[in-house]
């Protein structure tokens, strides 16, 4: 089979190689293409389809979407419906060193203070219905 980048630019992909691009099963794009109403690749003969470049980059972001970002299925289609998907990943902020969790000793002080407050509240009210 022929390496897709060995294509023009501008040439049409099979769905093989869309698939084999994305990383994809080919059925998966199919599915795609029943819950995205803007992935539409042209069909010829036999139901044969062949994505334009456009049709890739929506594949892409849509790939993107759901399997990078977290998107759910309706929130994706929300984001395309409007407008709002944006076409490349957002550029990531230089996040400083995360902040250093507190001492295990403190995360422990604090659920025993948890663990008594609610057994005084338990015990307050246990006196008010008695």
């Amino acid at each position: 089979m022929a390496d897709p980048s060995a294509k023009a630019e501008g040439a049409f992909r099979t769905i093989s190689e869309v698939a084999a691009e994305l990383g994809l099963p080919q059925h998966i794009l199919r599915y795609w293409e029943t819950r995205f109403p803007q992935l539409r690749p042209l069909q010829r003969a036999g139901n044969r389809r062949y994505y334009r470049p456009a049709d890739v980059a929506l594949a892409r972001r849509i790939d993107r979407l759901l399997n990078q970002e977290g998107y759910t299925m309706r929130g994706v289609q929300k984001l395309l419906a409007q407008g709002d998907a944006p076409a490349e990943p957002a550029a990531q902020p230089t996040a400083s060193a995360p902040a250093a969790p507190a001492p295990f000793g403190a995360q422990i002080d604090a659920l025993i203070a948890i663990r008594d407050s609610l057994a005084d509240a338990l015990a307050s009210d246990h006196r008010l219905h008695i």
